[in-house]
């Protein structure tokens, strides 16, 4: 393909759609006006500082503004359209309080004066409890975790948090799946991080949940967000807004040699807003394998332990300038380094009809040293005389490095002892604009935007042989080693419609169009692959909320009806069409797959949600995901290999191939209830019946049932002690050759707030049964193998949290560091 019909497809591509993007100066010009007013304590008559306000449009209860009272308990949001709007009021121990707000040309201000709140302490046996918000929230199109409030983060990375999440599964190596795909678009704060569900990038695992304010989780995004991934996490890192300098330091303790620290500083001046925070990681596990595969008439068993021994330091640097009222800047760097040294003792032991069965003793040592740079820099424009119009750039960059060496050394053997040396070097660059028009009366709004993203990778693979005369005691073997070269880019536009009607109604159509030109290969040109294709992605949701009033909160309708629909895609990573090996013991390792090409997949929701009085909340989503060309891992013998070491006994390599069509049917339920003032419970389930179509010899049809659960309870005993107990369970999945088998663990944390909420303590024991292990199963005509691994997983953690200038704890919220386990590679 010739660069000008690359040029000319991609403007085909993107054309249609950039016809759509709106000229600021057509928006009809609106009045402006503001809501004001004081909020104090019914019953003493003091000040309510801090406490969260917002206003919402009356028509569909869309977010319009929100801001947060001063330390006189005033508020005051400005720049607000003409119209109808439902102003609330969130304060923690203290009922909700709306009020419906009419702003017209002849009364364009609203002042409330002062909003006096009943308190919701709860007097029990000389025990008082206060209320407070939910860890899971549901919204539209998306679930957020308050991770402040969520205890079992204590001592947790993202993936800590992720387990209490519906629809998200998290196995014992920390690897992240929802509706049972792990195939997930992951942001911070809504950009590119380099994050990754397993690899060399930052991954999930390494993000302290002490950074982390909360987790979006989109199971059908819109058109505004990437059309990658089943679905997308998204990532929202804590911000300081108050004036002065606020902030918090940690220190946290776990186990077994497992020890973090954190410390956050924001100060805030005028038009500038600083902030600083700084996270170390230096955390050592232990873990159990037990491998049995069989092939033929041989069987290989491995059975070792492992050391794992994490560290980290990580800096975030930002800047937010506000060049006057309806313009900012901010920009942020935040460097990361991450290192990794595991090791592995073996006994390799291998059985042959007729013959004794051999053993070896294997040693395995891998070290890993990820440095992780990212820059980004972001403008926001708004129009004081048009509320809601709103125009933003983002730039940034992404710089990764990684530096791989695997020693494996045999007892005896043709190869005794060799070692892998790999290096990668991963850029992502990307720019991104965003423009929203409301329109005229509040009837919705319309969105559009231009993104570019390339990803770049450079790297190489060698390997070497012991040679007791060679410099160092190894030799580099020319005819095992290579190196690679990949780079993806990916050109977007999009454009989504969204708008209300009477009797609550709301929907949202949009349409994202995406060109991907792909391309990379192995040195010498083995394994090359060029690739490029344009492809559209509609999606369109639409809700109703209806049934009786609830007079308690004003006109919030009980229930809310949803459906939504989104085309998606899964391109495959570097590493799974490179046709690099990546060895993770002597008997296995990884291979790209050249021929690899993207899955697309047809998802849809139908949801219902159910406000019951009393606080009870019910939601029920009933799901279908539908992909063709499906990527699927598979597991074979390598003759080869196996021949070249026969003392090792079979050797395997897993590879990527697309293997058909994949149907994903489920039901998702989620309940929420204050018990009594101090016991809250939140249990959700899944049960999706999972299809595979495959077009291969060696990976039959097949189908399975699979579900997963989860219970949480959260207790008050006293003012400033919260309790949290969760239990969860998932059931055998289907994989492409067998399945992966049951888990489930139990966790309990406490936190508490001591000296008037200055300082926290909190305590967490992960996995308190000690259950939760990775297990799987392949059955095909040519391999037959059992996979056992124990990490550790139950971690004691003890935590100590400052808070610094107008910070304070609040119930049931947590500052705490990470753990996470995993290796490269995932």
């Amino acid at each position: 393909m010739t660069s000008s019909s690359t040029f000319g497809r991609t403007l085909r591509g993107l054309g249609f759609l950039t016809v759509l993007f709106p000229l600021a100066a057509t928006a009809q010009q609106q009045p402006t006006g503001y809501v004001a007013g004081t909020l104090l304590d019914q019953s003493t008559g003091q000040a309510l500082p801090f406490t969260s306000v917002v206003v919402l449009r009356a028509q569909d209860s869309s977010f319009v503004a929100g801001a947060e009272t001063l330390e006189n308990g005033s508020f005051r949001l400005e720049k607000l359209g003409l119209g109808s709007y439902l102003l609330k009021t969130s304060a923690i121990g203290y009922q909700g309080f709306r009020r419906a707000v009419n702003l017209t040309t002849a009364a364009p201000g609203v002042q409330l004066g002062v909003i006096k709140l009943t308190s919701t302490t709860t007097q029990l046996k000389g025990v008082t409890v206060t209320g407070e918000r939910a860890t899971v929230e549901n919204e539209p199109g998306k679930r957020v975790i308050n991770v402040e409030k969520d205890l079992a983060s204590v001592g947790g990375m993202a993936t800590d948090v992720l387990r209490n999440v519906p629809s998200v599964a998290v196995d014992a190596g920390g690897s992240v799946s929802l509706r049972g795909s792990s195939n997930l678009t992951i942001l911070i704060d809504g950009k590119p991080s380099g994050g990754s569900n397993g690899g060399p990038g930052l991954r999930l695992d390494q993000i302290p949940a002490s950074r982390i304010a909360s987790i979006e989780v989109m199971t059908n995004p819109s058109a505004k967000y990437d059309a990658q991934g089943t679905g997308v996490i998204n990532i929202i890192l804590k911000k300081q807004t108050k004036n002065g300098v606020n902030g918090t330091a940690s220190l946290l303790g776990g186990t077994r040699d497992k020890y973090n620290a954190s410390l956050s500083l924001n100060r805030k001046q005028g038009p500038a807003n600083l902030s600083l925070s700084y996270n170390r990681q230096d955390e050592t596990y232990r873990e159990l394998v037990r491998n049995s595969q069989t092939s033929g008439l041989v069987t290989t068993r491995q059975d070792g332990t492992g050391l794992e021994r994490n560290f980290s330091h990580s800096l975030d640097l930002g800047l937010n300038y506000e060049l006057n009222k309806e313009q900012s800047l901010s920009l942020s760097v935040n460097p990361t380094w991450q290192q990794e040294a595991n090791r592995a003792e073996q006994r390799l032991s291998t059985t042959r009809p007729n013959e004794p069965t051999t053993t070896q003793q294997g040693v395995q040592q891998l070290d890993v040293d990820v440095r992780i740079l990212q820059n980004v820099a972001n403008y926001r424009r708004t129009w004081e005389q048009h509320p809601g119009r709103e125009l933003t750039a983002t730039a940034g960059a992404v710089l990764i490095g990684a530096d791989v060496p695997v020693t494996q050394t045999l007892e005896s053997g043709a190869l005794t002892s060799w070692r892998q040396q790999t290096d990668v070097k991963a850029q992502i660059y990307f720019s991104q604009l965003d423009f929203t028009l409301p329109l005229a009366h509040d009837k919705g709004k319309l969105e559009t935007g231009l993104k570019v993203e390339q990803q770049r990778s450079q790297g190489n693979s060698d390997l070497f042989s012991q040679q007791p005369d060679a410099p160092g005691g190894y030799l580099r073997d020319p005819a095992r080693s290579l190196a690679y070269d990949y780079r993806q880019t990916v050109p977007a536009a999009y454009a989504t419609y969204q708008r209300g009607w009477a009797n609550h109604w709301n929907a949202q159509a949009g349409l994202r169009t995406e060109y991907t030109r792909v391309n990379g290969a192995v040195e010498g040109g083995l394994g090359q692959f060029d690739l490029d294709y344009l492809g559209l992605f509609p999606t369109a949701s639409v809700s109703h909320r209806f049934g009786q009033r609830d007079t308690a909160k004003a006109n919030e309708q009980p229930q809310q009806l949803s459906f939504s629909y989104a085309r998606r895609l899964n391109r495959p990573g570097f590493m799974q069409q490179l046709a690099v090996p990546i060895y993770q013991d002597p008997r296995f390792y990884r291979l790209g797959n050249p021929t690899l090409r993207a899955e697309f997949s047809h998802n849809l929701e139908l949801g219902h949600q159910l406000n019951l009085p009393g606080g009870a909340e019910i939601t029920t989503t009933l799901f279908g995901r539908f992909t063709n060309n499906s990527i699927q891992r598979l597991r074979d013998v390598d003759t080869v290999a196996t021949n070249r070491n026969p003392a090792a006994g079979l050797v395997l390599v897993e590879t990527y191939r697309n293997l058909g069509n994949t149907t994903n049917v489920g039901l998702e339920l989620t309940w929420s209830q204050p018990i009594t003032a101090w016991w809250k419970v939140q249990a959700n389930g899944s049960i999706y019946r999972a299809q595979l179509q495959t077009n291969a010899l060696d990976a039959g049809s097949r189908r399975a049932l699979s579900g997963t659960v989860r219970l949480n309870q959260n207790f008050s005993p006293t003012p400033a002690l919260d309790v949290q107990l969760t239990g969860s369970y998932r059931s055998a999945t289907l994989t492409a050759q067998g399945r992966q088998l049951a888990t489930g663990g139990l966790e309990v944390a406490l936190r508490q707030r001591l000296w008037q909420n200055r300082a926290a303590l909190t305590l967490r024991v992960s996995d308190l049964l000690n259950t939760q292990v990775r297990r799987a199963e392949v059955n095909s005509p040519e391999l037959q193998s059992t996979l056992y691994t124990k990490p550790e997983t139950r971690v004691g953690w003890l935590g100590f949290t400052w808070y610094i200038g107008a910070s304070k704890a609040k119930a049931g919220r947590i500052e705490a560091a990470p753990a996470g386990g995993g290796g490269f590679g995932g």
